[in-house]
């Protein structure tokens, strides 16, 4: 064999092995390829059927008043009339009994899904203490707004036979008004404190559920709920999520909103002014709020609470810095600084100027810990703000 035959040859032997490697890849993407389009064909059957649920109509929450037989139940739709109802086939008998709460078909009625029936406060989304630790003397630059919620909230428990002999009414409920993170949360739990009572607050998000019915009810126990752990505040944070102005066209789900809302104002009408629960409300947005909630005997008495002053920033800052231990600190040029913060934004700024000594194991925070923290908490604030303006302007 000739050296040109033997190199053709060698050349033949490279060129099988390097198709035999290359199948051999081809097969390994052809597995892989396989794999990923079984994935994915399980994700959107999952999605198909993610989206045929999202496009059901919504049931109705009921309970069930009494079990007939296998097939059938007595039950009844919030505060509405009864009805002889189908139990859907996948229902578990033997947990459906007479005051389980259930899902109704929107059209059939019959029975499609058994809900919790926990009574529990926190599943409901209520956070209740039974008395809070925050006081009066940890609320700093509020004095005003203080004293109009202890006239409109503290008067009345401590002292109802005053408005018994002017022959007045107390206010039944409050609302506080202004920017996130200015105190309001911590003043309606001072004031709790300060009157010994239960403080329950709810967000009015959590207010709005998924079934029919649901957020309506939810109300009915948070003010059955007050009743039991009187005196109680009962504080709905956020309230503009239920309390929005109602609107002639609305959809399902607004419609829902509206059902809660007319709820909490039957519950507001319901209940004696000189009692002893009292409704507080806050919310950013006073502006887009429903007339219906501020007429009188409901929330009739309207509190601004604003972003801090310069003398409201520098209480701010000495209630935060009180336990903390400063080394040459001018709180009164922080507070010069600071001007646009909320009482949330100085407490952050107090924190930080403590993490910073910290990280340079110092045991005392001096004035170049707070400017650095200034910068790094308000600094960022500034940052993201600019970000979301710039993006509203690139994209609307």
């Amino acid at each position: 064999m000739s050296i040109e035959d033997t190199n053709i040859h060698e050349g033949y032997d490279d060129y099988i092995t390097f198709l035999k490697r290359r199948i051999r890849q081809l097969e390994l993407q052809v597995r892989t390829l396989e794999a990923d389009k079984e994935r994915l064909e399980r994700e959107l059957s999952r999605l198909r059927m993610e989206m045929s649920r999202l496009r059901q109509p919504p049931a109705f929450a009921g309970n069930v008043i009494e079990v007939l037989d296998d097939e059938r139940a007595i039950v009844q739709n919030y505060n509405g009339p009864r009805f002889v109802v189908r139990i859907a086939p996948w229902i578990e008998r033997d947990k459906l009994k007479p005051g389980s709460r259930v899902a109704l078909d929107q059209r059939t009625m019959a029975i499609v899904e058994l809900l919790p029936t926990e009574k529990d406060p926190s599943v409901l989304g209520f956070e209740v203490i039974e008395r809070p630790r925050v006081t009066y003397k940890d609320i700093g630059g509020l004095d005003k707004q203080l004293q109009e919620l202890r006239e409109a909230i503290e008067l009345p428990l401590k002292h109802p036979e005053l408005f018994e002999k002017v022959g007045i009414e107390p206010p039944k409920g409050v609302l506080l008004y202004g920017p996130p993170g200015c105190g309001k949360t911590l003043m309606a739990k001072a004031l709790a404190r300060e009157v010994n009572a239960t403080f329950i607050r709810v967000v009015g998000s959590e207010l709005v559920r998924k079934f029919i019915g649901e957020g309506a009810r939810l109300v009915h126990e948070l003010f059955e709920l007050a009743k039991e752990k009187a005196p109680t505040i009962i504080f709905i944070d956020e309230i503009d999520a239920i309390g929005a102005k109602r609107m002639d066209e609305t959809t399902g789900g607004e419609r829902e909103v509206n059902r809660t809302l007319m709820q909490l104002l039957a519950e507001m009408d319901g209940f004696d002014p000189r009692g002893n629960v009292k409704v507080i409300a806050a919310t950013n947005r006073p502006d887009i709020l429903d007339p219906a909630l501020l007429r009188p005997g409901r929330f009739d008495r309207l509190i601004e609470v604003p972003l801090p002053d310069f003398r409201g920033r520098l209480e701010i800052l000495k209630v935060h810095t009180r336990k903390m231990n400063l080394k040459d600190v001018d709180l009164r040029i922080i507070a010069e600084l600071t001007e646009g913060a909320s009482g949330a934004d100085l407490k952050a700024i107090a924190t930080e100027a403590g993490m910073f000594a910290i990280r340079d194991r110092r045991e005392y925070v001096t004035q170049d810990d707070f400017l650095r923290a200034v910068e790094k908490v308000l600094g960022a604030e500034k940052r993201l703000a600019q970000a979301i303006a710039m993006h509203e302007v690139m994209y609307g």
